[in-house]
């Protein structure tokens, strides 16, 4: 084995690198904060009282999750490519 070349699944080409999910959290709760305050403030101005709010919430953790579901799916067919390029190849 060659101490030299580092390994494919190390490489920052790698789709499933820890380092492109790390901000996925905060992605997620900066969404929610987002949508929920936006909620607040329509419901300030125009007299409703929790509605908008509650709808804020739902949108932005619908919007968060499917964002998420598009990196992690993304990533998945990237990864499948991969090991089919490297089965075949």
């Amino acid at each position: 084995m060659n101490s030299e070349t580092p390994p494919k699944s190390g490489s920052h080409k790698d789709p499933l690198n820890v380092g492109s999910f790390a901000g996925a959290g905060l992605q997620f709760a900066i969404s929610l904060i987002l949508f929920l305050f936006i909620g607040q403030w329509a419901d300030r101005k125009l007299g409703t009282s929790p509605i908008f709010l509650i709808t804020g919430v739902f949108i932005g953790g619908g919007a968060a999750f499917y964002s998420m579901y598009r990196k992690l799916a993304a990533a998945q067919k990237a990864d499948d490519d991969r090991r089919k390029r490297e089965k075949g190849g």
